[in-house]
């Protein structure tokens, strides 16, 4: 064992730049394989992975020791200044920069820090990339390198071998007949095995200058089995963080549309822009121009897309039932800024031209929560918001706009699709909370004001208006009738002190003070209505919250179980008929929301008088995390709350409950969580009213039964509607997907969601699974029977790949009725 001398000043950093050029050219192969580089604006691409064990090490070596562990070592040429280390019985260990090389022989020069290895060679640097070689040379001025049946193993199972390895010059490198996979190509016994996806090229050559990785004759391989070949492919530079190009075309079929192609071109316009423009030609309608726009301001950023046609309305349903061509696009834009301070504003902007132009030519993603408030299911919100936050205060201020895409219930009078007319525009909707620092009576104080101003076109009756000043008879909106507005602010405050007695028993004394005022416009004037009213109402509340955990030891349990209860006093409830219920229309009524003071999600409907809430929580837990968990609570009132009931959809003179809080005693809230083994979990809560008719439920199960073997079911219901009807909102849906491993690396994956309301299967899907460290494939047949497609359910083969490494693509080559 030899400590060698002292290189020269440099020649060790030299040697780590030339390792890491040849970690960076397996880099190129590593790269995606699109054709152009679409990273996001200002974030460069991430660094390779390293293993947690390779965080530099000091070895008291520094910048210029090398360290030398073989069977012999000699000094040969001019002034002995090149280490010859060679290996009879096991290979030549030498360690310089924080890096390994071992060898069969290997040689050092003291003096330029230039090194070569022969005879399987290995090369080991600081962030975990591995370089194998028959030979492998390192010039200390990287002008000349060169590297024999070279192989590097990268992050993960990411791999890259050639021939050989050269660097060329300064600016170019290449790589020569060269192969990449991030596949295993070693089974479980350490033989070799073709590894599942490839990349073959005669020749690669990383070009610093062009900054860019070009491909002669690059073959990708599935299984061994050649499937696609390009004479010449391209890439940036993994340097580069975008660049101008070709993205990944996307290949559809559908019966309206007929064959569809898709090719989006990146335009870099500087490091802060980029424009990306994806016209969609179709064989059988005019192309759909698509084009998209992204700029950062420094602070925040800016993200725009749009489409534009000029065609005929096409497909199963039209909104207005002309079909001649014309004019026909959309916008989805939304920018967020956050300065410095304590201030963040931003703004949507979500429109279309037709109702069904994001179906008739498949958008991708439509409908994203972006902004401060998200909206549903097929409603698009433009908005602009402003909010503060600070450790003990918040404030936001919105305006918003919405423009619905949802179908109107079968029977419905007021068209095929829901009217954007009676949907409000909001402004302003303001929200504001403030908690002191300091302690008032032992206790902490929150502060909140709310306030809303809207304004709606077209009139709307139940469940806006309540019974008695909406226009009886009248379900839809009236022409002669303008939509009613209001605007409202309201102003709470609460007190709530924490105290635990000696035994345990926790209890929390509260006051909640709220004061409501409205102004509405353009009431119908009928039973109740007055054309124009003011309102105001106000509510004191005090209470007393209770809980006193109790736990019991087992040998291998523990059970914990939690009598809590609540003895609230309020003000009567104030619920003036001519108050519109914009905002408390629905109700979760759970575990979480049972003891709140305000039990529903708005402000419009408020509850008041005397109540008892009482609630039990047991929660099981025994060995290996397993547990089980079961609440079960009810809420009590001195005297029923008609204010809570509301029309029936189908029979206006008819009330019902929605809420399950109008009685004396409310609904039932049952929940649970449980988990009876490492493999089985899941969650259920149901709301029960006294004659054990479950009103609303949802459940999900999981279970794996090995590594890859799953399945997951889900259950959803409400039938708080007692009366059947083409307009009765209740529903009951299950969804159940898994899949199933048969042999090796083959099995079967299914999905499938079920209506039980109407006895349909909205949609299904079975097929072929086969899936590996690096692919996931699957083909099968497809049923989707959505409420756009009234001619039937549409029916077809599906295909989905996605692969390690390169990405995922999924695409639909089969689309037939």
């Amino acid at each position: 064992m030899l400590r060698g001398a002292r290189a020269t000043p440099g020649s060790g950093q030299r040697l780590a730049t030339r390792a890491a050029l040849l970690a960076g050219c397996a880099l190129t192969i590593v790269a995606s394989p699109a054709w152009a580089s679409d990273e996001v604006i200002q974030t460069a691409p991430p660094p390779l992975p390293a293993p947690e064990d390779a965080a530099p090490i000091d070895d008291g070596l520094g910048d210029d020791g090398v360290y030398l562990d073989a069977d012999s070592v000699t000094r040969v040429g001019e002034n002995d200044q090149t280490l010859v280390a060679e290996g009879l019985r096991e290979r030549v260990l030498a360690r310089f920069q924080g890096r390994t090389l071992r060898g069969r022989r290997i040689a050092y020069d003291l003096e330029t820090g230039a090194a070569s290895g022969e005879g399987e060679v290995e090369l080991v640097n600081p962030d975990g990339t591995v370089v194998y070689a028959s030979l492998l040379e390192l010039d200390s001025d990287l002008v000349a390198g060169v590297a024999v049946d070279f192989a590097a193993r990268l992050g993960g199972h990411n791999k890259l071998m050639a021939a050989t390895a050269v660097r060329r010059s300064e600016t170019v490198n290449e790589l020569n007949y060269a192969l990449f996979t991030p596949c295993p190509i070693c089974d479980d016994e350490g033989n070799f095995k073709q590894p599942t996806i490839s990349v073959q090229a005669e020749q690669v050559v990383q070009d610093q200058e062009l900054r860019a990785i070009l491909y002669r004759n690059a073959l990708f391989r599935v299984a061994g089995v050649p499937v696609f070949y390009l004479p010449v492919f391209w890439h940036p530079d993994p340097s580069v963080e975008r660049a101008s190009g070709f993205l990944t075309p996307t290949i559809d079929f559908n019966d309206q549309r007929g064959i569809s192609y898709e090719q989006p071109y990146l335009i870099v316009v500087s490091p802060s822009e980029d424009w990306t423009i994806s016209p969609q030609f179709n064989s059988k309608v005019a192309p759909f121009l698509n084009l998209g726009w992204r700029r950062h301001f420094g602070d925040g950023i800016v993200t725009a897309r749009a489409g534009y046609t000029y065609e005929e309305a096409f497909g199963d349903i039209i909104a207005d039932g002309d079909r001649r061509a014309d004019h026909r696009g959309y916008l989805l834009a939304e920018g967020r800024f956050d300065p410095e301070g304590a201030w963040r504003w931003g703004f949507t902007a979500e429109r279309t031209s037709d109702k069904t132009l994001f179906d008739r030519y498949d958008i991708v993603d439509p409908y994203q929560d972006n902004g401060l408030y998200f909206g549903d299911s097929r409603r698009l919100i433009s908005q602009v918001y402003a909010e503060r936050q600070t450790e003990r205060s918040y404030v936001s201020i919105a305006a918003l706009a919405i423009q619905s895409l949802r179908l109107n219930p079968p029977g419905f009078s007021g068209g095929v699709f829901e009217d954007d007319g009676t949907l409000p525009i909001v402004a302003p909707l303001i929200d504001a909370r403030w908690s002191p620092e300091r302690e008032y009576w032992g206790g902490r104080l929150a502060l909140r004001a709310s306030s809303v101003a809207l304004t709606r076109e077209d009139y709307v009756g139940a469940p806006i208006l309540r019974p008695g000043t909406e226009l009886m008879g009248a379900l839809n909106g009236e022409p002669a009738l303008p939509g009613v507005d209001s605007r409202r602010l309201t102003l709470q405050g609460e007190w709530r002190r924490v105290l635990i007695a000696p035994i345990g028993l926790r209890y929390e004394p509260f006051v909640d003070v709220r004061a409501d005022a409205y102004s509405i416009s353009d009431l119908p004037v009928t039973l109740g209505g007055e054309g124009d009213a003011t309102v105001t109402r106000g509510r004191v509340s005090a209470g007393l919250d209770v809980s006193y955990p109790l736990l019991r030891r087992f040998d291998d349990a523990d059970l914990v179980i939690e009598p809590m209860a609540q003895l609230l006093a309020s003000t009567r409830s104030d619920n003036d008929p001519r108050i519109p219920n914009e905002d408390a229309q629905a109700i979760e009524l759970e575990e979480s929301t049972l003891f709140r003071v305000d039990r529903f999600a708005g402000q419009d409907l408020m509850e008041g008088g005397l109540r008892l809430t009482l609630g039990t929580r047991a929660t099981l837990r025994w060995d290996n995390g397993r547990n089980l968990s079961v609440f079960l609570g009810r809420s009590f009132r001195d005297e029923p709350e008609d204010d809570f009931l509301a029309v029936v959809p189908d029979r206006p003179r008819q009330l019902y409950d929605p809420t399950g809080l109008r009685d004396s005693a409310s609904d039932w809230v049952v929940s649970t969580t449980f988990s009876p083994t490492e493999r089985v979990r899941g969650w259920a809560h149901a709301q029960i009213d006294d004659s054990g008719t479950m009103r609303r439920a949802e459940a999900t199960v999981d279970a794996t039964w090995s590594r890859r073997n799953m399945a997951s079911l889900s259950y959803i219901l409400d039938r708080t509607n007692p009366v059947p009807g083409p307009l009765n909102r209740n529903y009951e849906f299950v969804q159940v997907a898994g899949q199933q491993f048969l042999w090796r690396d083959w099995g079967v994956v299914g999905r499938a969601v079920g209506d039980l309301e109407t006895d349909t299967l909205t949609r299904a899907e079975a097929g072929l699974l086969y899936e590996d460290e690096c692919l996931r494939f699957e083909i099968g047949y497809r049923r989707d029977n959505t409420r756009l497609d009234l001619d039937g359910p549409r029916t077809g083969i599906f295909v989905r790949l996605t692969l390690a490494t390169f990405g995922g693509s999924g695409y639909q080559p089969s689309d037939m009725r």
